[in-house]
């Protein structure tokens, strides 16, 4: 299990981190999201030692990370590492010799991965004569290379095609199915929502949400207040209808549906008997917030508009 315990980090006076605290256990794939700046880089680069934190702790399997620790970890950073003019070849040997590979052992890794992740034509091209796409390709591949028992990955599909983004997705759930903890930071949540089994959602530095995506919805995002959004196609009903139920917090119109916010307590039975007194009713149904609503719901405007 890899654990952030308490974790901050402040330059000076602008604080990048607050007591950053969650966990990512063996065979889990963790979603990690945030507007641009909220602290997810931070968090990543300060669990693979490139920066001390100000408190907290980094541990893995219960232990502080150390330098051996830190090899069995496979990083990909947001700003690509690669050697522009050494062979992709070359240098992913080279990356796996320095995690502790032997020169048969990269070798063969570094072929079984190329092969794997669709580049295994270009290993003897420099890494700066591929396109954006197959560095994405080395620069995972450079992350797998030494057999990494715990993945850290900062916007590992930024840029990827829809073909490169499935055998992407294919390797992280592959290294999740051998037991690795797999951590990974995107904008694109409907992926994330698509791939993972548990999201943090990060706001200025903290962890403000957690927890399996269903479980988010089931609570309409982060509040807690369990209220619920319900659906109704109720083609009489006169304007504001829903705004005189009892327990209604909120309605609008979305074409000619009426989406309503119930509060947690409140019977959903009432706003139907409500609705059929307008006449016939088409349509009552719940709805849950995807992960971009409860997204923008947590950051609000402090969202970069990209992220969402």
């Amino acid at each position: 299990m890899l654990e952030i315990d308490g974790v901050s980090k402040r330059y000076g006076s602008i604080r990048a981190l607050q007591d950053m605290t969650f966990s990512v256990r063996p065979g889990e794939l963790f979603g990690f999201v945030g507007a641009n700046g909220a602290g997810k880089t931070t968090t990543m680069r300060i669990v693979l030692g490139v920066l001390d934190a100000d408190a907290g702790e980094v541990r893995l399997e219960g232990r502080p990370i150390d330098a051996a620790r830190r090899r069995r970890i496979g990083y990909m950073p947001e700003e690509r590492g690669l050697y522009p003019k050494m062979a992709v070849g070359e240098q992913l040997r080279y990356l796996a010799e320095l995690h502790g590979c032997s020169a048969a052992e990269a070798r063969a890794a570094t072929e079984r991965w190329t092969a794997r992740l669709g580049v295994a034509e270009r290993i003897g091209e420099e890494v700066q004569k591929l396109s954006l796409g197959n560095q994405q390709r080395v620069q995972l591949a450079a992350a797998l290379v030494h057999e990494p028992d715990v993945l850290v990955l900062d916007e590992p599909f930024s840029g990827l095609d829809p073909v490169a983004v499935d055998v992407m997705s294919g390797v992280l759930r592959e290294r999740c199915d051998a037991g690795a903890p797999v951590v990974f930071s995107s904008h694109q949540l409907e992926l994330v929502e698509r791939l993972c089994d548990r999201v943090g959602i990060v706001r200025d530095g903290a962890m403000v949400a957690q927890g399996r995506v269903d479980e988010l919805r089931a609570t309409n995002g982060t509040d807690g207040t369990g209220a619920t959004t319900v659906v109704v196609h109720a083609p009489a009903a006169p304007p504001g209808w829903a705004d005189a139920v009892p327990g209604v917090t909120a309605s609008r119109t979305e074409h000619d549906r009426t989406v309503v916010t119930l509060a947690a307590d409140v019977d959903d039975q009432t706003l139907l008997r409500a609705a059929l007194a307008t006449g016939p009713v088409h349509e009552f149904t719940h709805r849950r917030p995807s992960l971009t609503e409860l997204f923008r719901e947590t950051v609000g405007d402090r969202a970069d508009a990209g992220a969402a």
